[in-house]
């Protein structure tokens, strides 16, 4: 019987047709860049398989080559499975591989005398100060050719997403070993390790990853961490002593978040406040920072990846989240639910970005897989607070990358790329350079992006365009976890590797 190769071929021609269809509209604003990826991941194993029915079915060879040639195909996949060590995906769900025999990360440090001024201040929380990734006050010289930054210290840490609370010379954050959770405690300066903690719980994802999500909070004399299963702990920053503890899914009946509990503790005053996500009235929950004793609690939506935030609205401080059924805005006092903002479009994608405060009742919020961003208004009424859309936008898709507010201007990653968006109006003014989804801070004049790939880079906020100062390698390898900033240094970390830079600073 003569070979039939046609079939075979019309496959791969409509497979790699397809494929071109796809990419041509990757810039579409109606899709997404990770729907893209996996809409081309998809014909490419269709493909495949239907390759693997045309030798066996149809492709009229004899069978003794058939099942040479399929041998052959499973020795070279049994060849690379053996070779190669998937390393989970990108931000934009493309698979990471790495050789087996490729080494980790070395330990290196460098002789570090620094003057007190450039390492006072702290970083006590998720995105800073503030809980908003800006960081005023340190001016930063901008020509990194003529004065570039400077490695103090590297070295390997656990699988993580958490990034860096600081709090004189002391940074703590989370990490996975084996079976267990860590928070680690690191000398800012030498980088030696002070003090680790440990409690067994494992978070495992093949897309999303191993080990905690959350970024500790420090306060005081005390550090509150939450794993990635929801174990929440109070523990002492000097010795890392456990102060108490609690399972904060199974006090509030709470389903475990697809990946993973991300949400970081918040203090407000004599309160922790948490994203529960339990129903009938155990969404958001706070307890008394001191004793662990449950204060207040409120609202029944499901818990997603974004971390509580006070702001004052309309002369009160209200806490908001960013929940599965959109924005929340809940009484500091007994957690009661004031308004809320539904977030419809695209509504299966997480909700990662914290809300960002325009004025005291406008809000811009954000997420990706196609899904844009809204600003909203808060306005009293006498019935009491009512939430509504002043506009929405296709230029800012945040997946999980917290966004900027300077001079009227938004800046962020919108699905990998760095773009600026006109706050009156949700327009964009431009948007270039495909970073992927790493994590921003803001100076007074000043944008530091960590791209995904691991490269610092030094940016102007300007609205008309775009300007890189300087960059350099800060790591190796997939960088999603955000950086923290304290004086001139820089601490950077992924799930492989931490270091810290001195950034020169401005006399």
């Amino acid at each position: 019987m003569k070979a039939r190769w046609w079939p075979l071929v019309l496959i791969w021609v409509l497979g790699v047709s397809t494929i071109c269809v796809v990419l041509l509209l990757q810039d579409s604003e109606v899709g997404a860049r990770q729907a893209m990826v996996m809409k081309m991941t998809g014909v490419a194993i269709v493909c495949f398989v239907l390759s693997i029915f045309w030798l066996l079915l149809f492709s009229g060879l004899r069978a003794k080559y058939r099942f040479q040639v399929l041998g052959l195909a499973g020795l070279i996949l049994l060849l690379l499975a053996s070779t190669a060590r998937y390393g989970g995906v990108t931000g934009d769900l493309v698979p990471i591989f790495t050789w087996r025999w490729s080494q980790p990360p070395v330990a290196r440090v460098e002789e570090a005398t620094l003057p007190m001024r450039e390492t006072n201040g702290a970083f006590p929380q998720f995105l800073g100060p503030h809980r908003n990734a800006s960081i005023p006050g340190i001016r930063l010289k901008k020509n990194w050719s003529e004065f570039p930054p400077k490695l103090l210290w590297r070295k390997p840490i656990g699988e993580a997403w958490s990034g860096f609370a600081i709090s004189g010379n002391r940074a703590i954050t989370q990490e996975q070993d084996g079976e267990e959770e860590l928070v680690s405690c690191f000398e800012l300066v030498s980088g030696e390790l002070s003090w680790q903690s440990r409690n067994t719980a494992r978070y495992d994802n093949p897309l999303g990853g191993i080990g905690p999500r959350a970024t500790p909070t420090i306060d005081g004399d005390r550090v509150y961490t939450i794993g990635a299963t929801g174990f929440f702990a109070c523990r002492l920053v000097e010795s890392g002593n456990l102060v108490y503890s609690l399972d904060l899914l199974e006090e509030h009946s709470a389903p475990l978040p697809d990946w993973g509990v991300a949400g970081s503790p918040l203090i407000f005053k004599n309160l922790v406040i948490l994203s529960a996500g339990g129903s009938e009235g155990h969404s958001l929950v706070a307890y008394d920072k001191l004793t662990g004793k449950l204060v207040w609690r409120g609202g029944s939506d499901k818990a997603h990846w974004s971390s509580p935030v006070v702001y004052q609205v309309d002369g009160e401080d209200q806490v908001l989240i960013f929940n599965k059924g959109g924005v929340v805005g809940h009484d500091v006092e007994d957690g009661s639910v004031l308004w809320e903002f539904p977030w419809t479009r695209s509504t299966g994608t997480p909700r990662v970005a914290i809300p960002v405060q325009i004025s005291e009742n406008r809000f811009v919020i954000s997420s990706g897989y196609g899904a844009g961003a809204s600003m909203f208004e808060i306005q009293k009424a006498e019935s009491g607070y009512v939430a509504k859309e002043l506009w929405k936008s296709l230029h800012l898709k945040s997946k999980f990358n917290n966004f900027v507010l300077s001079d009227g201007y938004l800046y962020g990653l919108d699905d990998g790329m760095l773009t600026c968006i006109e706050v009156e109006t949700g327009l964009r003014t431009w948007k270039q350079g495909r970073y992927g989804h790493g994590q921003l801070l803001l100076g007074d004049d000043w944008l530091l992006l960590m791209a995904e790939n691991g490269e610092a880079i030094l940016l102007e906020p300007n609205s008309e365009e775009t300007e890189i100062l300087g960059s350099f390698a800060a790591l190796e390898g997939k960088s999603w976890n955000p950086p923290a900033l304290v004086g001139s240094l820089l601490l950077v970390r992924n799930h492989l590797e931490v270091a810290c830079y001195r950034l020169p600073l401005e006399e």
